[in-house]
């Protein structure tokens, strides 16, 4: 079958490219698992992570791409439309399983890192950790959601905003622009403050209902109750201390930050960027409760985002733009 794969990591570039557009064997099922036809994939900044080496190391060669929807043709459910998202599997059994925090289960595996993921013709999954995918939503729709929704949605939720403060995004690409979408049908009386670099970017957040759009270190005309940071780099997180309230909390949405410039933490104000009782919140993964709660939230609300198409075997291309910086909404490969 027809897949990108990756077979060792490195920084990325037009070249050499990282994924290469091969065939492999189609997956053969366990017990439990089911098989799925691809027909969509999104494409997730943590991709770009895990090839340029700064998340745990995948498992090589490997298929990446976790946010991949189609149908299952055999197994359990056969017949159905399905997603496939960030959490393959979990023990079940630890405290963290058990109290509902499956995303911190020690043996958590990551689809596309731990085990092959959506960029490809076929994808396995274990059966109960497919997430059914509503009808208000197409497949390059849907794709997005099982990623970048689910995790922005618990970024919202673990910002304790509630309804009438104000919240603040930095960076605004496939996440935080779905988190502004929720908060505006979950929060009509809040404002949403979104700090980017891009100008492109900010244009987009005032479209589709943003108070106010900035520069990174601009100075929004209130303060923050939270901040949501989806960057790369600590720079930013600085910035969303020095802007929140007193009690204020900063949820850092990412899986890793890059390491080049992890001195700028040495610049850390207490008194005018810490004191106050403000918080930092990490987002470790997704639960299942995540993926599923969000999809229905989404279709409930007719949340949708935005995206660009690619082709399978255009993956580098779509890698590379990202990390160019050049993104509006989300971008998702057509397998």
């Amino acid at each position: 079958m027809k897949s990108m794969l990756l077979r060792g990591l490195a920084p990325l570039t037009e070249n050499p490219i990282p994924l290469t557009y091969v065939d492999i064997p189609e997956p053969t099922l366990a017990s439990g698992e089911v098989l799925v036809r691809v027909s969509a994939c999104g494409v997730c900044h943590t991709e770009l992570d895990e090839i340029e080496g700064r998340t745990p190391p995948p498992h090589l060669p490997v298929v990446l791409g976790h946010q991949a929807v189609g149908v299952i043709e055999e197994g359990k459910g056969k017949g159905q439309r399905v997603g496939v998202a960030w959490i393959a599997s979990a023990c079940g059994e630890c405290e963290y399983c058990k109290s509902g925090q499956e995303n911190l289960c020690a043996q958590f595996q990551a689809t596309g890192r731990d085990v092959d993921g959506g960029y490809a013709k076929y994808t396995k999954v274990r059966a109960d950790f497919v997430h059914p995918i509503p009808e208000a939503f197409s497949d390059v729709e849907a794709a997005p959601l099982l990623c970048a929704g689910a995790i922005g949605y618990r970024s919202l939720r673990l910002s304790n905003l509630r309804d009438g403060g104000n919240l603040g995004l930095m960076g605004f690409g496939g996440s935080n622009h779905l988190v502004l979408k929720m908060t505006n049908y979950q929060f009509p009386n809040t404002k949403v403050f979104v700090f980017s670099r891009n100008p492109e970017e900010r244009e987009f957040a005032l479209s589709l209902g943003a108070a106010w759009a900035g520069e990174i270190d601009g100075v929004p005309p209130e303060a923050l109750d939270a901040v949501i940071d989806t960057t790369p780099v600590w720079g930013p997180d600085l910035e969303a201390l020095k802007r929140l309230k007193p009690g204020g909390r900063l949820v850092i949405n990412a899986i890793r930050k890059q390491e080049t410039d992890k001195q700028v933490l040495t610049t850390l104000d207490y008194p005018s960027q810490l004191w106050m009782e403000k918080e930092i919140k990490s987002v470790a993964n997704v639960t299942r409760a995540d993926v599923r709660e969000f999809l229905e939230l989404a279709a409930q609300a007719g949340i949708k985002p935005e995206f660009q198409e690619y082709d399978l075997k255009d993956a580098n291309q779509a890698l590379l733009e990202m990390k160019q910086g050049k993104i509006r909404g989300t971008k998702v490969l057509k397998v």
